[in-house]
């Protein structure tokens, strides 16, 4: 081959390859582990996103569940270590805060909130820092009370709400929204602030089945059997349907697969609650669930 042909792949290779290292999505995922089944599985997910840059993991409280203890992040904290141990990860593992705010202007400030204000400014608004909120805002909501200089180098995604994207009405009694509405409604309030909602309305239609899940995951070692178990051994308070578990609505992996898979998922863009400050947010309000659970689930086969 001649020296110059030679030199020329040679480039093409390198301009590829760093295009492809670029296009990857830095983000902090900030999840309340341990209220759910379907966070586990969506942090293994994210974990194995070929697209994802993960660059830690913050534990956020749930504190309204029955299942509460005296620090619902600490445990959330705990589970995340678990799946990072499993997936030989070493990335940062944050605490976030016990309680939610108590006003608006006061933060919770935690490992969680300084780890996040710490990355984003290191990041820019031509480059800014994707963070994935799974759980209640305040871990979030506390980094921009102490650190406003953060708002143009960031990316919120939030799952939360029941929205009518019909009527653009919001229903926030909603399990997310209801753990830190001061938090939530910091976030809606906030000018400049890029948010985009992954609504219950909208990833409640992503559903796995146990028989499915069981099948793929037998064959996953320790990491399969700790998922198996969990779905195995939580007890749903929140409805009566399903006594034996047959099936899981997939809420927090909706929005990770649709974040990761864009193409696979409708957003619009809505005004804010007539009782918050009016500004434009983008709403997740269709997803094609084939799509995601195949995009999912290609991730997961590839682990041993």
């Amino acid at each position: 081959m001649p020296p110059l042909l030679q030199r020329f792949k040679m480039c093409l290779f390198c301009l590829v390859f760093f295009s492809v290292k670029a296009q990857k999505i830095p983000l902090i995922i900030d999840a309340d582990t341990a209220n759910e089944v379907d966070d586990l599985y969506a942090l293994v997910g994210a974990l194995t996103e070929p697209k994802f840059e993960v660059l830690a993991l913050t534990a956020a409280q749930f504190h309204t569940s029955p299942y509460a203890t005296e620090n619902t992040a600490l445990v959330s904290h705990q589970i995340n270590q678990d799946l990072l141990d499993l997936l030989n990860s070493n990335i940062p593992n944050l605490l976030g805060s016990p309680q939610p705010l108590k006003d608006n202007k006061t933060p919770a400030s935690s490992e969680a909130s300084r780890f996040i204000i710490q990355k984003a400014l290191t990041y820019s608004e031509e480059n800014p820092l994707s963070i994935v909120i799974l759980g209640s805002c305040t871990n979030v909501a506390s980094a921009l009370i102490e650190a406003p200089e953060i708002l143009n180098k960031i990316k919120v995604y939030y799952l939360g709400f029941w929205h009518d994207p019909k009527t653009n009405a919001y229903n926030k009694k909603e399990f997310n929204t209801r753990n830190d509405p001061i938090a939530t409604n910091l976030l809606l309030d906030t000018k400049g602030l890029d948010l985009t909602i992954m609504t219950a309305t909208t990833s409640q239609h992503l559903v796995f089945k146990k028989s499915h899940v069981d099948a793929i995951l037998k064959t996953k070692g320790d990491l399969g059997t700790y998922l198996i178990k969990r779905w195995d051994t939580y007890t749903r308070w929140w409805t009566t349907k399903d006594p034996e578990k047959t099936a899981w609505i997939m809420w927090d992996v909706a929005l990770l697969e649709a974040l990761a898979y864009p193409e696979f998922a409708h957003l619009n863009t809505f005004k804010t609650p007539k009782e918050n400050n009016q500004k434009y947010v983008k709403i997740y309000t269709k997803i094609n669930v084939n799509q995601l659970s195949k995009s999912y689930w290609s991730k997961i086969n590839t682990l041993h």
